[in-house]
């Protein structure tokens, strides 16, 4: 169903794969979008690898929006993260990783599930001295959790000249 990497000596294990959506703070989502243009939007994220086989990404959401609107007509969608690379002693250009990610989009529903995934996000993002279960309280009744559930994931290492 998915391709094969068409460089294969590129690739990482999944243990690699799994370190770099845990340490990135960023990636780019992309769905089918409006009359079928691709829409591709750059998310904060946390990965949770114990949330399906693969894991699942989790996104924090408004609760209207055209990535909704996207998902709720076509469900599937790619992440992509990168890390920040390496630049070699001696050279000029950056080694770095890549990670995508392909799989089923939907909001997240199950009221655990929903406080597990914001509790995620914020310990991710959020000063340790904040209280994230306040916020959780306070805010997440307007906010909506977006989870992509993991169907296939390759890791690749490239080095850019």
């Amino acid at each position: 169903m998915f391709r094969e990497m068409r460089r294969p000596k590129q690739l990482i294990a999944l243990e690699e794969c799994q370190e770099i959506l845990a340490s990135q703070k960023r990636g780019t989502l992309s769905v089918l979008g409006d009359d079928g243009y691709p829409y591709g939007l750059p998310l904060d994220f946390v990965y949770l690898p114990s949330v399906g086989q693969l894991g699942s990404i989790f996104f924090h959401s408004a609760r209207q929006g055209h990535k909704l609107d996207a998902i709720a007509a076509h469900d599937k969608a790619s992440f992509c993260v990168t890390d920040d690379g390496v630049l070699e002693e001696g050279s000029w250009w950056y080694h770095m990783r890549s990670v995508i990610c392909f799989g089923r989009a939907s909001l997240v529903e199950d009221p655990q599930l929903l406080h597990d995934a914001f509790l995620a996000l914020g310990q991710k993002y959020f000063p340790p001295e904040y209280d994230i279960e306040e916020d959780i309280a306070k805010s997440g009744p307007r906010a909506r959790v977006i989870q992509l559930r993991i169907e296939h994931m390759t890791g690749k290492r490239v080095e850019e000249r």
